[in-house]
């Protein structure tokens, strides 16, 4: 199942070679800390870590986390994506080619054991690709990203934030 065609994982590597790109996760730090906290959540991946910089927040917050998994396919040496009780999609639903949009949740869906955390930015980035597009290549409202996701997953507490919002989910009971 193709998750990122090899001339966006090109760009991409490209993008992550500035030091201000992927700093969204840092804002996350306490939410995900206290939704590993309230649910008894002991293992995290980080899909679309980025330079795990989730990581070095959560470590700040003495955050309590028995396994860390980072995957980005723009850092190859983290492996493959892991299943874990907790796996939080910051900044990165947004950035996904559209046409793969689907087997990309499909791809979140078999690693959520428990809960996930998805934030998702609805409006334009700052940054531009290469090739002269706009950084988020899907631009769309709140209600169509919960429609989508609502294919996948049981949603669970949502919250607006500044031009997006992050949603928590669950596992959908097979019907």
């Amino acid at each position: 199942m193709t998750l990122i065609s090899k001339e966006y994982l090109e760009q991409q590597k490209e993008l992550h070679k500035n030091p201000m790109y992927g700093m969204a996760s840092l804002q996350y730090g306490e939410t995900v800390k206290s939704t590993m906290n309230e649910f008894g959540l002991r293992t995290l991946c980080d899909y679309g870590a980025g330079k795990q910089r989730l990581l070095t927040k959560l470590k700040e917050l003495n955050a309590d986390i028995d396994a860390y998994y980072p995957y980005d396919p723009s850092f190859p040496e983290y492996g493959d994506a892991k299943a874990a009780d907790l796996v939080v999609c910051i900044d990165v639903l947004e950035h996904i080619e559209p046409e793969l949009l689907d087997n990309v949740l499909l791809d979140l869906k078999k690693l959520v054991v428990k809960y996930g955390l998805f934030t998702v930015h609805t409006g334009p980035a700052g940054k531009i690709l290469a090739d002269g597009r706009n950084a988020h290549l899907i631009q769309q409202p709140i209600n169509w990203w919960l429609d989508k996701l609502r294919n996948y997953f049981t949603l669970g507490t949502r919250q607006e934030k500044g031009a997006g919002f992050w949603v928590i989910v669950k596992p959908k009971e097979e019907e």
